[in-house]
């Protein structure tokens, strides 16, 4: 028997309440990024876009639906700092995605604390139990299937230092799940977060 499918062109609209596209691709890590402008305004908001993307060296990647406030900050000082959300930090992290001005800082709009960085010049959030350094590598433009650009930008960044609260690592290896970390799913404010219940090891063939 044939599955039953819904089935859609997203060209001509998914035909549901919402777009099912984003729930789809979940759950997904937060890109939560702090960055700083030349004329040094702080800033802090959250990327449901984001990934790692190498190993060696490490780079990350986040998108910038639309000329974001961090898109500008990254482009002027070449850096900036991936911060772990986690379910205690899911509100003042939810804070930090209201629409403001450039020159308001979303650390003092959440009640966070900038943290200056070991390595590069922007700060990153004290509270968060993991910390990436990063220095901007690419910034790439998206384009549609027949060359058109889109108004989406990855920023992809190499990790120059990384910052790891020591209760998350145990016999030398870090416990995922131990930092609660939440993921953006679909829908309006549809979030997951991690549990140690959920894991399971599969090793792959040789």
């Amino acid at each position: 028997m044939p599955r039953d499918m819904h089935y859609y062109e997203p060209a001509n609209g998914h035909g549901l309440r919402h777009d099912p596209f984003n729930a789809i691709v979940a759950p997904r890590p937060i890109g939560w990024i702090s960055s700083m402008s030349a004329a040094g305004h702080l800033n802090l908001a959250p990327f449901s876009f984001f990934n790692a993307f190498n190993y060696v060296p490490p780079i990350v990647g986040f998108a910038t639906v639309g000329p974001k406030d961090t898109l500008a900050n990254v482009r002027e000082t070449k850096e900036f700092c991936w911060n772990l959300a986690t379910r205690p930090l899911a509100e003042a992290m939810n804070a930090t995605s209201a629409s403001v001005a450039r020159e308001v800082d979303e650390f003092a709009l959440s009640g966070l604390t900038p943290q200056p960085s070991s390595v590069v010049t922007v700060p990153h959030v004290a509270e968060a139990p993991v910390v990436f350094e990063c220095r901007m590598t690419q910034i790439v433009q998206l384009k549609t299937a027949t060359g058109a650009d889109v108004p989406t930008w990855v920023t992809f960044g190499e990790v120059v230092a990384v910052h790891i609260e020591r209760s998350l690592i145990s016999e030398g290896v870090y416990q995922t799940a131990a930092a609660q970390p939440i993921m953006r799913a679909g829908g309006r404010g549809d979030y997951f977060e991690l549990r140690p219940e959920g894991y399971f090891e599969m090793i792959r063939p040789r």
